[in-house]
């Protein structure tokens, strides 16, 4: 018997005897559903953790990396946010995301964005958080509160290993 939640869609998934079934969570409780879903799309979805980390620490191909220029001059190449989704949900489709907390300096010229990615795997969950931080003043492309959630969004996904590889390439 294995459980897997999803706490950005507020369901989980209960294997019982072979079967798949939907709960969801309501204010009076858990309500289960006697939905059956097919074996083989629910065996899929479930891997232990450590396949998961390890599909995730493997080299992003070049051609799903943007650059940019830094404060500098040089070239910074990484993962856009809606890539960086996009592999989670092909190595980790039960994972959920979650904004932490938003802050803005005490000038209110910067903003920074505390973010969680949890995964579920089919023996156990596990979370890592990070931030990012922007400016107010509209430098960049989005609004600062976008800047900095993706930016913290990105760099909790490294914490699992994507796209790691990039902050060590100079060293390499």
């Amino acid at each position: 018997m294995s459980f897997l939640r999803s706490s950005s869609t507020g369901f989980r998934r209960l294997h019982l005897s072979g079967k798949a079934f939907h709960s969801s969570k309501t204010a009076l409780g858990d309500v289960t559903k006697s939905q059956s879903v097919e074996d083989d799309a629910a065996a899929s979805l479930s891997r232990p953790i450590s396949q998961i980390l390890k599909d995730l620490n493997k080299k992003v191909p070049e051609s799903l990396l943007k650059h940019r220029i830094a404060p500098g001059g040089f070239s910074i190449k990484y993962i856009p946010w809606h890539i960086a989704n996009r592999i989670l949900n092909l190595h980790a489709p039960e994972w959920s995301g979650e904004v932490r907390s938003i802050t803005y300096s005490g000038d209110g010229t910067s903003v920074s964005v505390v973010y969680r990615v949890t995964l579920y795997g089919s023996d156990s969950e596990l979370f890592r958080e990070s931030t990012g931080t922007a400016s107010v003043n509209g430098e960049g492309y989005g609004e600062g509160v976008q800047i900095a959630e993706a930016m913290a969004f990105r760099r909790a996904c490294a914490k699992f290993g994507l796209g790691l590889h990039l902050y060590h390439e100079d060293t390499e």
